[in-house]
């Protein structure tokens, strides 16, 4: 770039909704873009704190909401960017301005003169006349600074500071060296005959992968979890071990994309900035401002769920080392057998084929008659494909919302396809919030790591990618109806154990029959999917629920395990799969069959990110607002108009702009009950005042922590 190059961040996109002009953007864009975002909040934050004036809501708080505009504008594209197609350019970038852009927010919200303006803002609040959101709004910036550490001494301030830039950059570290492990411990396979069982749309993606990356040979990539898609159809079982071990080994090799040693050092640092903040453990600091307010609330709920759940998964296991003997076969079942002799089960006992189904799920049908369907029938929501518009890849498709009267309403991206620049799962996030003070309307993206398809041949879904694709469409839904004045609310700016609620709801409409119906046809003969498959296809709906619950407990079981260490018992810990194994042991979560979803060193979660560190427990948490939901739409009628708008106005479009709890109970008319939970689980069923005393938590101040 040279000096007579416009930066594209420097000022607004002019493209609709402020999208990014991605085919003007370059990788040498961002850091200069990133530097001077830093400089300019800097300058505008300075201008706040000296501010000759008594503080006022609009010279403070509205000021701090305006502030940052160029930094968020660059922000929101890279780190989006630097997930979903990275390179090593960026990944060095990243590496550079991670320490930086911590010291920027601890440079904010542990500045003595713009907490004095809050404080005596705060301290005064109730004679202010403030409406609500804006009352709201000064409740948790003053929450904010609070736990920043504004409050701390000099010297323990400064030791904040190190301790936030050295883990920012661990992070990055973590996240760049599980990508680099992922890629290079893809399976390739040279022998076609071994991928005997295999659909033949999935031999034709892994062929295509193995195009991709220049060799002759079949390659079945990775994708983040444990359990790997092709061990459920593979039947050659050496093949299967290998690509399990393959999958377990990440980050664990002793090679140079090793992460055992940042896993020791995050987990330390943690904690010893949770001790400079008055807190027991990082677990502790972190779940006091969610809606679970304790780690004894956490850990009641995982201790209720857990003995059933392995319960479950043990009669599920001595069921398949009975399919396994009836073939004759002397093995014992091991972890690489399960996703196979499940499937096995599954077509005996309820005639059930996995691999007979995706036909009838090809994706843009999936996409186009299911997901917004279901969002149109629900939200009358109209979504309208834009090819006009510049987009960061090739694959990634733009789509305009409309609202059910006709106004526009944001852009939907959609990059769905795997490829070795992006990270591993399914994430939804944003490129432009919305925000009223601002007058920007949302721009959402949803990533999937779909195995692309050759040329011409449709991509065909697995169900669990089918119930991805609805889940993180939720997160969408929650983004683009987000109407609220301050972007510290906007969409999905939630607490953590809150934040997946709305995904996880969606997720019901996959199975609901009239969206099931209009999606679920063959790809090539139009013919519905056929009403006795529909039928046996919901019964074994929980089949396989002990393995899955299980594997999820024992990932959040040992996120939690680690994150309840302090300082000097994190940095006593020399043999990671060692306290892997004895915390699993003591959570009684240690099933050699059913490994952790994600084993400690390609636990992106929690190590490459902060908000879900020590909040993995938040997907089944949700997961019981979910499932009260459905109750309630299942009372009232289902997928309807009046429903939808209904939960749209009361909880959806509120973002953080409320008490999450207030919101559901607002909803709802009630405080959430578990029972819904445990049947759709498979777990025995408890009445809603079954909870013990001391399994009802209260939290401190914003949130209080429903009694289940």
């Amino acid at each position: 770039m040279t000096s007579s190059d416009p930066n594209p961040f420097d000022r607004p996109s002019d493209l609709p909704y402020q999208l990014p002009p991605f085919d003007r953007i370059a990788d040498e864009h961002y850091l200069p873009a990133l530097e001077r975002g830093i400089r300019e909040q800097r300058d505008e934050v300075e201008a706040i704190a000296t501010n000759p004036e008594p503080p006022t809501f609009d010279n403070t708080l509205v000021a701090l909401e305006r502030s940052g505009v160029l930094l968020r504008r660059v922000q929101s594209v890279f780190d989006n960017i630097t997930s979903a197609d990275t390179n090593p350019t960026l990944q060095q970038i990243e590496q550079e301005v991670a320490p930086k852009l911590a010291a920027h927010h601890d440079a904010i919200f542990l500045d003595a003169r713009l907490y004095e303006r809050v404080r005596r803002l705060y301290q005064t609040r109730d004679q202010l006349d403030l409406d609500p959101e804006s009352h709201w709004l000064l409740e948790r910036c003053h929450t904010d600074f609070v736990r920043a550490g504004v409050l701390l001494s000099g010297p323990d301030q400064e030791r904040l500071r190190e301790l936030n830039q050295e883990l920012s950059t661990l992070r990055a570290s973590f996240a760049a060296r599980l990508l680099a492990d992922t890629n290079e411990l893809a399976v390739a396979v040279d022998e076609p005959a071994r991928l005997t069982g295999l659909a033949g749309d999935a031999v034709g993606a892994a062929a295509e992968a193995g195009r991709e990356r220049g060799t002759g040979e079949h390659v079945l990539t990775l994708i983040r979890p444990t359990a790997q898609p092709p061990l459920a159809s593979l039947r050659d079982r050496d093949l299967r071990e290998r690509i399990h071990r393959a999958s377990v080994s990440r980050g664990a090799r002793g090679n140079a994309h090793d992460t055992r040693e940042l896993v020791r050092r995050i987990v330390t640092l943690r904690a010893e900035r949770a001790a400079l903040l008055g807190y027991p453990s990082h677990a502790a600091y972190q779940i006091a401002d969610r809606t679970a307010g304790s780690v004894a609330a956490v850990e009641s709920m995982l201790a209720r769920i857990t003995p059933p759940a392995v319960a479950n998964a043990a009669l599920e296991a001595a069921e398949l080392q009975r399919s396994i003997q009836d073939d004759g076969e002397l093995f014992e079942l091991q972890p690489w057998d399960w996703a196979h002799y499940t499937e096995r089960v599954r077509k005996q006992k309820y005639e059930v084929d996995s691999a007979a189904l995706r036909p009838y799920l090809p994706l843009d049908q999936v996409l186009a008659d299911g997901v917004f369907f279901a969002a149109n029938q629900l939200y009358g929501l109209r979504l309208t494909e834009r090819k006009d518009l510049p987009t960061y890849h090739p694959t990634v498709r733009v789509f305009e919302v409309f609202d059910a009267d006709g106004s526009p309403l944001g852009l939907f991206l959609a990059d769905l396809f795997t490829r070795d620049s992006k990270r591993g799962g399914a994430w939804q996030s944003t490129f432009v919030q919305q925000s009223r003070l601002l007058e920007t309307r949302p721009v959402a993206v949803v990533n999937m790591n779909i195995n692309r398809p050759p040329a011409g041949a449709p991509a065909l879904l697995t169900v669990d990618e089918v119930r991805t694709l609805f889940h993180e469409f939720g997160h969408a839904l929650h983004t683009l109806f987000s109407d609220v004045r301050y972007p510290r609310f906007s969409g999905t700016s939630v607490p953590r154990d809150f934040v997946e609620y709305p995904s996880q709801f969606n997720e019901v409409w996959m199975l609901w029959p009239e969206v099931l119906a209009n999606y679920a046809r063959h790809h090539d003969t139009g013919e519905p999917i056929p009403p006795e498959l529909v039928e046996r296809l919901r019964a074994v709906n929980r089949f396989n629920a002990g393995f899955e619950t299980t594997e999820y407990l024992a990932a959040a079981l040992l996120d939690l395990a680690w994150h309840r260490l302090s300082a000097c018992e994190a940095a006593s810990i020399s043999d990671v799969e060692r306290f892997e194994a004895e915390a699993l042991v003591a959570a009684g979560a240690a099933v050699p069959a059913v490994p952790p979803r994600y084993r400690t060193t390609y636990f992106a979660h929690i190590f490459s990110t902060e908000p879900y560190s020590a909040g993995y427990y938040s997907y089944i948490w949700s997961e019981v607002l979910d499932a009260d939901t459905v109750e309630w739409f299942r009372s009232n009628g289902g997928l309807r108009r009046e429903n939808g708008d209904w939960f749209r106005r009361r909880l959806l479009s509120r973002g953080g702009s409320v008490d999450p709890m207030a919101a559901f109970r607002e909803f709802r008319g009630r405080d959430p009950e578990i029972g819904p939970l445990l049947a759709r689980r498979g777990l025995a069923p408890a009445a809603p005042d079954e909870a013990a005393p001391d399994e009802a938590a209260v939290a401190p101040e914003p949130t209080a922590a429903p009694a289940w």
